[in-house]
């Protein structure tokens, strides 16, 4: 880049040159000059760059190119650029494949990195290709210190990683070089197993030594591992198969590779050899019949999937979390605004309450006023039955004539006597609602306190307290209506009162009715008959209407029949 931050176009056109030939992709330089003339506006910035980039070049990309070439361009491009200054274990060419490793383990997300499962993968690749053990108990620790700050490792990180020796201490750089080499050749050059065997000749019948590649879908053989010279190939397809032979002619460890057209027999170095490669073979075959891609590729594809299926379970789990949380706040608020209607409530009832109880001393102070009335109505009743008792023997020989007329007046007292013990009855049962309504007032207090005290309990009994609630407000709800029938109980004793009352005024009407036609009668037989010279009596009839002795026998007979209904 340049000051002004864009590339020169002469070094645009030599890196679409070299990507070309690279992805061997032809090269159309007519294009490029045209796609790159000077204007005013120009592509030679990046942004200007990607178009030609995609459709002269990636799109023209048949997939038979070289990747590893084409991933060394690459590494050129930018590892001067990202490759750290400090001293590495590890030579340029194994930062290279480290580097190329990554980019086949990192997510599919920009920017690249690799998380933290993937690294102990490739470490365990590494570490079992060195012939060590593998640290769990130390790669734990440096995962913890790692998701603590990050979600995974960049390329150039992952290289530092490696090249520091952390994980491979106790390993010369030689030892290391190989283990990456072998890890290279696995997941980026897809080769399952690699050694040398013995290979029979098609033409002059000779044992030749030759290394051996095998990938997914072919056997490569070499003159050396170095893989300069190669001597030829093995294709495997599905129709291929490997069969153990008996040793012959010196060979010991001998296999037959059949395919359609050829037939390879090989020797391997001993017994064990022999069955890993038969083994090996026979598990490439298998792939390729099931049309499934090489071991490592379809262990990543599991690995990420679970990645992606672990990351979607715990993006449920936080959503449903958040839901509940959503939830319980909702609730939370719902309580409250249960609570302060409760209060609300509570306070309605009380007033209420001090309402009623002073309407109630209202009308316990008037009956009580009303019942002082009556009782001096009866005690002034009793003093003129007194003094009208006085003149009983005034009115003896009246008797016969006015015998019907005390039948009716007994009749109207006994009315009175019916109205006052229905009156007291009343009274008895207005006490009883009252105490009645006071114990449900007391039982409403008490439940009322029970859930002032059940709201300050803690989150766990929540849903606990939450039912008894429910319950105590259908209880709270059934003392209201009981309340309400006694507060309708009340009324309807306050009508049997009134009606009680009015039998009483009626009965009392009757008995001055009776009294005022007694004395109308006691005047008449006055004026017919003032009566004896003896001292006046007065009673119920008026004055003089018995003698003294006609009053004492009356009431020796009166005094022997209340004693004997008595005795009774």
């Amino acid at each position: 880049l340049d000051r002004r931050g864009k590339v020169s176009k002469s070094q645009l056109k030599v890196l679409s040159h070299n990507l070309c030939t690279v992805l061997n992709v032809p090269h159309d330089p007519v294009a490029l000059e045209e796609h790159f003339r000077d204007d005013d506006e120009g592509p030679v910035s990046n942004q200007g760059y990607m178009p030609y980039l995609n459709k002269f070049i990636l799109e023209k990309v048949q997939g038979n190119f070289d990747k590893v070439e084409f991933n060394r361009m690459c590494w050129t491009l930018c590892a001067k650029k990202n490759l750290s200054k400090s001293p590495l274990l590890i030579s340029d060419e194994d930062a290279f494949k480290v580097w190329v490793i990554f980019n086949f383990l990192s997510e599919d997300k920009y920017p690249l990195i690799i998380v933290p499962e993937e690294i102990e993968y490739l470490l365990k690749k590494i570490t079992e290709a060195m012939g060590a053990g593998w640290q769990q108990e130390q790669f734990d620790h440096y995962k913890i210190a790692l998701n603590t700050s990050r979600e995974g490792l960049s390329a150039w990180e992952l290289i530092d990683l490696i090249g520091s020796g952390q994980f491979s201490k106790g390993m010369d750089r030689q030892t290391v070089s190989m283990a990456i080499n072998e890890v290279f050749n696995e997941l980026i050059l897809d080769v399952l197993k690699q050694g040398y065997m013995l290979k029979k000749g098609h033409k002059r019948k000779n044992w030749m030594e030759r290394w051996f590649v095998l990938k997914p879908n072919i056997i490569s053989y070499y003159v050396s591992e170095d893989l300069k010279e190669k001597k030829g190939d093995i294709i495997l397809d599905g129709n291929c198969c490997v069969e153990a032979l008996p040793d012959k002619d010196g060979k010991k460890c001998l296999f037959l590779i059949k395919c359609l057209d050829k037939t390879f027999e090989i020797s391997a170095s001993d017994k064990k050899k022999k069955q890993e490669w038969i083994q090996a073979i026979q598990s490439t075959v298998s792939l390729l019949r099931a049309g499934s891609s090489p071991p490592h590729k379809e262990a990543r594809q599991k690995r990420k999937e679970l990645r992606q299926k672990l990351q979607a379970e715990q993006e449920e789990l936080e959503r449903q979390m958040r839901e509940l949380q959503a939830a319980n706040e909702n609730k939370q608020k719902e309580l409250e605004t249960v609570r302060k209607q409760l209060e609300a409530a509570a306070a309605r009832a009380a007033e209420e309450e001090k309402k009623r109880l002073q309407t109630q001393v209202e009308l316990q102070d008037r009956f009580s006023l009303e019942l002082e009335r009556e009782k001096m109505v009866r005690q002034k009743m009793e003093e003129q039955v007194a003094q009208k008792s006085s003149e009983l023997e005034q009115y003896l020989q009246r008797v016969r004539e006015l015998e019907e007329m005390y039948k009716q007046l007994q009749e109207a007292l006994e009315d009175e006597k019916q109205a006052r013990q229905d009156e007291e009855t009343v009274r008895k049962l207005q006490a009883r609602l009252l105490e009645e309504e006071t114990a449900k007032r007391a039982e409403l207090e008490k439940w009322h306190l029970q859930q002032q005290q059940t709201i300050q309990m803690t989150e766990a009994e929540k849903q606990e307290l939450e039912n008894q609630r429910m319950m105590k407000e259908q209880a709270l709800q059934v003392a209201m209506e009981q309340l309400k029938q006694l507060e309708l109980e009340r009324k309807e004793a306050l009508e049997q009162y009134e009606e009680v009352k009015k039998k009483l005024e009626t009965a009392a009407n009757n008995t001055k009715s009776w009294k005022d036609k007694v004395a109308h009668h006691e005047g008449l037989i006055r004026l017919i008959e003032p009566g004896s010279k003896n001292p006046h009596l007065i009673t119920n009839w008026g004055p003089a209407a018995f003698t003294e002795a006609e009053l004492e026998e009356r009431q020796r007979s009166w005094k022997g029949k209340k004693a004997t209904s008595t005795s009774e």
